[in-house]
């Protein structure tokens, strides 16, 4: 059994079943990303556009591809007909490209709105008030071909641990806030992405429905 099959295998074993694991195979060549397939795992994460693009046509058409990563604008149209969820919308002009693009093709689009819950400033991200503002326009509400099933976060690169468990926490309260007032009918609004290979059990422990985890998987980059 290899490497990556034993580490699906366990952290399988310490994730519930409710929760979604998302391989990150971003940078990982194709034949290893074909291994964790085999071993059963269906969810990919990328985040370039341009690496998803090269992949997917060399892997088994049932993969769901996520794309995770800084997604600009003019990129949208190359990723709208397959993608399965793109968690890192973080502006309108995105979602409203996303829209248009998904629109032309007939398509719904799942979306994650990517929250700023970090320290680092070069993290991307809305603030829950421009979220709040942007749900109440009457733009927004025009959009009909994007499905916004809840929020991403990337917590501050740190050690500690009481910072990054601050961070998931409120944005689980975000989350939770946003549901209550703004997608109360809305069923598809329920996740929370958020925990990667070095901090995925106190996202757990914060309510996170999908982890994203790549070198726990496919070892260091």
């Amino acid at each position: 059994m290899s490497d990556i099959v034993t580490n699906i295998i366990k952290l399988r074993s310490q994730i519930p079943e409710s929760v979604r694991l998302v391989a990150v195979s971003k940078t990982k060549p194709v034949n290893q990303i074909l291994e964790a397939y085999n071993a059963g795992q269906k969810c990919f994460g990328e985040n370039r556009v341009q690496e998803i693009l090269l992949k997917k046509d060399l892997l088994p058409s049932d993969i769901e591809w996520h794309l995770i990563g800084h997604l600009q604008s003019n990129k949208v149209k190359y990723v709208v007909p397959f993608i399965s969820l793109i968690h890192s919308v973080d502006s309108f002009k995105l979602l409203s490209s996303i829209n248009s693009g998904a629109s032309d093709i007939k398509r719904v689009v799942d979306c994650l709105l990517q929250i700023h819950i970090a320290r680092e400033e070069t993290k991307f991200g809305f603030t829950r008030k421009e979220i709040e503002e942007m749900v109440l326009s009457a733009e927004f509400s025009n959009l009909n071909n994007i499905r916004i099933c809840g929020v991403m976060g990337m917590a501050t690169y740190t050690s500690d641990i009481k910072q990054v468990q601050k961070e998931f926490r409120y944005l689980t309260e975000c989350f939770n806030n946003l549901k209550r007032v703004y997608f109360i009918s809305n069923p598809f609004f329920k996740e929370i992405s958020m925990g990667m290979s070095g901090d995925y059990k106190i996202a757990l422990n914060e309510g996170s429905t999908i982890l994203r985890i790549g070198s726990l998987i496919f070892g260091e980059r």
